[in-house]
């Protein structure tokens, strides 16, 4: 007994005993003791088939007898009926449909027992049906309320609809075209597999399934779609248990909505969302007709790519209707002769914001209760705005690779992917297509696409000279070469990258060229990574224009990791988020789910806290190594040095945090914050804890130079209260989460949290030295946005981690940058890879992207109940002295009586300091800010820390440089600048600001 016999007599066996015994249908059978039941079962469901042959004016009888004689003559080549013996089907119909003793058995029902059996092995539940709705899409809006995304699970992109609010015509059109004994049938319609057999038997197009609606149910949600005998079987038991539990209004409704419909839309309401920009209530007949047209194949009766059949399958469904007497030939008429309206087909693709909607999700999940945004379909208002997001994604890929390539650390491994198979199937398809209509031995060999060369063969008895005269047209004309059909088909593995792709179409050496998706064809700069490019090969570029088309840069896939986070000073409000330089590589997101040490990005602290007890941003400290006592006596005592092992001599407290000197950080715990140092080192503790910075300090003295890890997020909030003079804002993504109308959470706002343990005039004197930074400190390369700006840079120990934390008036951003290090291993950046050279520039292009929808102000004065306690005095910036006309303005804090408490000498006797007047020589102890080729060197931290450090003596290569030549912003060469000096002047000639 051949093999597709057994499998045809298990589906008989299936079908007779629903058709003919619904209500006790048997799963399993003794292949042994079961054979005469099997017997009868089969003979029963015959005679039932024969009756519905009957009903549709099919003489069996005769169809078997020409199959007999002429078994072409009703196969044809029809793939169903191949390998088929048409003896043994004659003789087995003979045998139970006729009752007839045969000459020889062929049917061995014991392994058709066996077939069976196995197949009903573990059905599904079909009860898990009942009150069934299937995860929805969501939509998801962003800050200003317009359409963000959409999230769906992968089968998914579906709004639920109830079956009410489904139009009667749209309910009616769907059953003509796919079921229509829908209401009559109890899962399976036996007359409606007979013309779906006779169909595939007369035809050669498309095969017809006789499915029922129930059935279609029963095979997208509980059995899948293999095409396999068994899968069919298990479908057929499953649909008549569910015409036992649902009504037909039910399974009606979860068809509706479960149904794929083309556009990467599921269901009616979404596909009427996609094809005509409206809701499912709003169809026409037209509209409902071809949306019924689609389920059968919603490729292939795309009416946008081929409209023909959508309009032979419009035709069929609407004289369906007509046939049903739903409407008259007057309607169908009017809705044939129409054109339907489509709306551009959109792409439903998310390429942006994986991350924040990640902690969307959370936060969801968190306040709204929601388990999933796809558990049902839901509306949910965020706070992101769309332009920063991709700006912030964008800003971060950017820097990262161009970290790498500036270190040496680019290294390509392989391409993105390879087209060479998509473009050879892309000119088989185009040659099969042409030989149709063109006869072989006439037919011409195809030339190679404008822009895309020839294959490698047809090159090989080139001469140099012609390959080279060879031309690559920058903007193919015509149809769309091959190349760039497969590379528009292409999905990137990294589809959040927003680096152009493009495909490589010539190798040559010194002759590299790829074609990009606007069909341009650019030679592309890959040094000796060009070497390791095939044809065909899919690269991410960064595109330029020029001259001649411009050319396109090789981009490199970073292993370095990075985020960034950019939130609303005022509200907290998230406006930007990335966690990864891609979500498909990493979906860690690090600016929320992860700690790194934030190095001198915590220094403010210790400066707030020294702010908060009085002192005065000009108060004098020795920048020179101090030991601070072990806490409680326990333990080593600490000693910290400056990055560079440089020693400044005497600095004001402003100067020292411009140019992150731990020697000077540290020395504010002896007696400057408070007496004892572990009392200083607590105030600092308590102002962190009052920040939420963390949910407990650490407490040894590492912790002021940022050893304690910290999350970016919170970083931001601790620079946003500086930013607000004190008030925390709680960063949120989430607004509030509605489903179908019905408000399941809204945000409550919420005025940021004061920090108590430091007041307005400290919190703004810190503001201004951060401002201080941009301008002349370790973040000085974007001294031109000082007016706006004000931050800190932060570089752990052997550069691990490169930070920068900076705010404007309205928008706080922090950006970190360094190894993942999952692996146990502390992997540094490089020496001199700091947070002013790394981070600075992923900073800057984010801020600047914020200011293109909000205003770029300089940063606000101190807020009226601040200004009341602050006097603005002239000072001369290096040594803190009142400057008798102008000089630099100092913002003081004043008494409760309205007088300034003069600091500068608190720390520093004047004696000594007049004592030291020789100990600065020019070109002495401290660069000055404008000589210094790396500002951001003093911006790494020192020994002492827990992971340990070599000690180096001496300073860079640079120190003992002319420190009286600066650069000019964009000039290459240094330039003498003209310098006013004053003998008298006690501190020793010196620069003047």
């Amino acid at each position: 007994m051949s093999t597709l016999l057994i499998k045809l007599f298990a589906t008989a066996l299936t079908f007779s005993q629903i058709a003919t015994r619904p209500d006790s249908v048997r799963t399993s059978f003794d292949p042994d003791r079961s054979r005469g039941e099997v017997t009868q079962i089969l003979r029963d469901g015959c005679t039932h088939l024969r009756r519905a042959f009957d009903v549709e004016d099919i003489n069996i009888d005769e169809l078997i007898s020409t199959a007999m004689e002429d078994p072409k003559a009703v196969a044809g080549d029809t793939a169903m009926l191949k390998g088929l013996d048409f003896k043994d089907l004659e003789l087995s119909y003979r045998e139970f449909c006729k009752s007839e003793k045969v000459e020889r058995e062929v049917v061995d029902l014991g392994e058709v027992v066996r077939a069976y059996n196995e197949a009903m092995v573990d059905l599904p539940d079909v009860a898990k049906l009942k009150n069934f709705r299937l995860p929805g899409a969501s939509t998801v809006l962003d800050g200003s309320g317009q359409r963000f995304t959409e999230v769906y699970p992968p089968d998914g992109r579906r709004a639920w609809v109830p079956l009410k609010e489904i139009p009667e015509i749209v309910r009616k059109a769907f059953v003509a075209a796919e079921d229509k004994r829908f209401f009559q049938h109890h899962g399976l319609d036996e007359r409606g597999v007979i013309r779906a057999f006779m169909t595939n038997l007369a035809g050669s197009g498309r095969p017809q399934g006789g499915s029922t609606i129930t059935q279609q149910v029963v095979k997208n949600l509980l059995v899948g779609d293999d095409i396999t005998y068994q899968r069919k079987m298990r479908e057929m038991v499953l649909a008549a248990r569910l015409e036992k539990i649902l009504s037909k209004d039910e399974i009606l409704e979860i068809y509706l909505n479960a149904i794929y419909l083309g556009r990467s839309s599921w269901g009616v309401e979404m596909a009427a969302r996609s094809y005509f920009g409206k809701s499912v209530g709003a169809l026409d007949l037209r509209e409902a007709a071809l949306l019924a047209t689609l389920p059968k194949g919603p490729n292939y009766y795309d009416p946008e790519r081929y409209p023909e059949r959508s309009r032979e399958r419009l035709a069929y469904v609407l004289s369906r209707l007509l046939d049903d007497k739903v409407i008259d030939e007057g309607r169908r008429a009017a809705a044939l002769a129409g054109k339907v309206a489509l709306v551009p087909s959109e792409r439903s693709r998310r390429d942006s914001g994986f991350y924040v909607l990640d902690h969307v999700n959370r936060e969801a999940r968190t306040f709204a209760g929601v388990e999933n945004l796809t558990a049902s379909t839901y509306t949910i208002h965020t706070t992101i705005d769309a332009a920063l997001q991709r700006a912030t994604e964008t800003a971060l890929q950017d820097g990262l690779a161009r970290y790498e390539m500036a270190t040496g650390r680019a290294r390509f491994l392989e391409p993105e992917g390879n087209l060479a198979a998509a473009i050879e199937k892309l000119r088989t398809t185009a040659a099969r297509a042409a030989s149709a209509e063109v006869p072989a031995a006439l037919a011409a060999p195809a030339a190679p696409p404008s822009g895309d060369p020839a294959p490698a063969a047809s090159r090989k008895g080139r001469s140099a000279a012609a390959k080279a005269a060879r031309p690559v047209p920058i903007v193919p004309a015509g149809p769309k070469p091959d190349w760039l059909r497969a590379l528009e088909a292409w999905r990137a593995p990294l589809y959040d990258v927003h680096w152009p792709t493009a495909v490589v179409l010539d190798t040559r050496p010194g002759a590299l060229r790829v074609g990009l998706r606007d069909g341009r064809v650019l030679p592309l700069a890959a040094w000796s990574e060009g070497r390791k490019l095939k044809l065909y090969d899919v690269v991410l570029v960064r595109a330029g224009a020029g001259k001649a088309g411009g050319r396109a840069e090789l981009r490199i896939r970073p292993t370095v990791q990075g985020a960034a986070v950019a939130i609303e000073n005022r509200t907290g409000r998230i406006l930007a988020m990335t966690g990864g330089f891609s979500y498909p590589l990493s979906q860690l997101n690090r600016a929320t789910q992860a700690v790194r040490q934030p190095g001198s990005t915590l220094k403010p602290l210790s400066y707030l806290a020294a702010l908060a007890q009085g002192v005065q941003p000009n108060t004098l400290l020795w920048d020179r190594a101090v030991t601070l006592p072990p806490i409680g006596g326990v333990g080593d005592d600490w000693t910290p040095r400056n990055a560079d092992r440089s020693e400044s001599g005497l600095t004001t407290l402003r100067r020292a945090l411009e140019n992150s000197k731990n020697q000077v950080t540290a020395r504010l715990l002896d007696g400057v914050i408070d007496s004892r140092p572990e009392d200083s080192l607590q105030r600092v503790c308590t102002l962190a804890l009052e920040a939420e910075l963390y949910a407990e300090c650490e407490r040894y003295y590492p912790f002021v130079l940022g050893a304690q890890p910290v999350r970016p997020i919170d970083l931001a909030a601790l620079y946003a209260a500086i930013a607000n003079e004190g008030g925390r804002p709680s960063p949120y993504v989430l607004e509030s989460v509605e489903e179908k109308g019905r408000l399941l959470y809204r945000h409550e706002a919420r005025t940021p949290v004061r920090i108590r343990s430091a007041d307005r005039v400290a919190f703004y004197q810190l503001k201004t030295m951060l401002q201080g930074v941009v301008a002349r400190g370790t973040a000085s390369a974007m001294r031109s946005l000082a007016p706006y700006v004000a931050g800190k840079t932060g570089t752990s120990e052997n550069e691990n981690d490169a930070w920068f934390a900076g705010f404007s008036n309205d928008v706080t951003v922090v950006v970190w940058v360094g190894n993942d290090n999952a692996d146990g291993k502390r992997r540094t950046l490089g020496r001199g890879q700091t947070g002013g050279r790394v981070a600075v520039p992923i900073f800057e292009a984010i801020m600047k992207a914020a200011w293109a929808t909000r205003p770029r102000t300089p940063l606000a004065p101190p807020s009226p109940e601040a200004s009341r306690l602050i006097a603005d005095i002239g000072i001369d910036l290096r040594t803190g002295d009142r400057a008798g006309h102008g000089g630099f303005t100092e913002h003081f804090r004043r008494s409760a009586s309205g007088a300034v408490v003069d600091t500068q000498f608190r720390f520093v006797e004047r004696e000594s300091a007049y004592a030291a007047r020789g100990g600065f020589p020019d070109g002495g102890d401290e660069i000055p800010y404008s000589t210094s080729p790396d500002p951001d060197m003093y911006d790494r931290d020192p020994p002492g820390w827990p992971q340990g450090r070599a000690q180096q003596g001496g300073g860079p290569d640079w120190f003992q440089s002319d420190q009286n030549r600066f650069v000019w912003p964009g000039e290459e060469q240094p330039r003498r600048r003209q310098r006013r000096v004053d003998p008298d002047y006690f501190w020793g000639p010196r620069d003047i600001y």
